[in-house]
């Protein structure tokens, strides 16, 4: 049975809470009732028959009887259980929520994020086509982590994809097929030819190396792979600096790349902190249809060891 959902936001936080969408307007004012509200506050806390229900409101249970017919007419409750009692037929009961909402549009349009919408509209463009239409399109690709490549190197940043799945998971649904891939299987399947988000360095994932000559911004091997700007000319060095790019796919134009990437393994989560908690100093300078690339240093401001903040360093 499909789920709704209201999505209240607190403090910066979203927070979400089942809800029974109703259909009929009128079906609202048989909730708007105290009685009627003391009995499904009642039967939230757990099933129970009318008469009890009426001793447990020390009311008549006929006068029970009358504000069940009107909750189940509206299909506000539920029969749970039934049991025959002296020859008829006694019903246990539950509410289906404690939360409605009345539906008067049928356009449905995909679920957005509670951004400013300055901030989603350029977050929703820099996400695109890795998502289309509520779907993932794109395929995660992250360092194998066993020794592999020219470095022999064994990734230790694939896992940051995780916090970066949650907040794409934010603007589409769970796909059918399998979204993450290795480098190596990557290579193996000959699958180049597709929207790719690839996070990790130059060292741990070989699709970053095989994308570090058509980057705006670049991975340079000879000076211990610090990231050097082809615009400006700096080189950054810090390994807590990373990178945050989108191009189109050298391998086939009409599909593009998302890199996430840093010097070492910090540089990496440095990008993905920038990415998904502050995207909108991130893309501040980003123009739609453009290719993009921002450098980012990460930083401990609490103390604790952890980098939990960002600052860009250029774009």
């Amino acid at each position: 049975m499909p789920k709704s959902a209201v999505v209240k936001e607190i403090d910066g936080k979203l927070f979400h809470s089942d809800v029974l969408l109703l259909h009929n307007p009128k079906d609202l004012a048989v909730i708007n009732d105290n009685t009627r509200i003391k009995i499904l506050r009642l039967l939230n806390k757990e099933p129970m028959y009318p008469a009890e229900i009426a001793k447990k409101l020390k009311l008549h249970e006929q006068r029970i009887y009358y504000h069940i017919k009107l909750l189940l007419n509206a299909g506000i409750i539920e029969v749970t259980e039934r049991k025959e009692i002296r020859g008829t037929v006694a019903k246990k009961l539950a509410p289906k929520n404690l939360n409605f909402a009345v539906c008067l549009d049928d356009k449905w349009k995909p679920a957005k994020s509670l951004f400013s919408e300055e901030a989603d509209t350029k977050l929703n463009s820099f996400l695109h086509p890795f998502i289309e239409d509520n779907k993932l399109n794109a395929t995660t690709i992250v360092g194998s982590p066993d020794p592999h490549g020219p470095h022999k190197a064994r990734a230790r940043d694939g896992h940051y994809a995780i916090d970066l799945a949650l907040f794409l998971g934010a603007f589409c649904n769970t796909p059918k097929e399998f979204s993450t891939k290795l480098d190596v299987d990557v290579k193996s399947d000959k699958a180049e030819k597709n929207n790719m988000i690839i996070v990790g360095g130059p060292v741990t994932n070989i699709l970053t190396e095989e994308m570090n000559k058509h980057l705006p911004i670049k991975f340079n091997e000879k000076k211990n792979w610090a990231i050097e700007s082809v615009r400006t000319k700096k080189v950054y060095t810090d390994d807590n600096c990373g990178i945050i790019a989108k191009i189109r796919n050298p391998n086939d134009k009409d599909k593009s790349i998302l890199l996430i990437a840093g010097i070492r393994f910090s540089g990496t989560k440095s990008a993905v902190i920038g990415l998904t908690r502050f995207h909108k100093q991130i893309l501040e300078k980003y123009k739609k249809d453009e290719e993009f690339a921002c450098i980012v240093q990460g930083f401990d401001l609490d103390g604790d060891g952890k980098i939990d903040s960002i600052e860009v360093l250029e774009s």
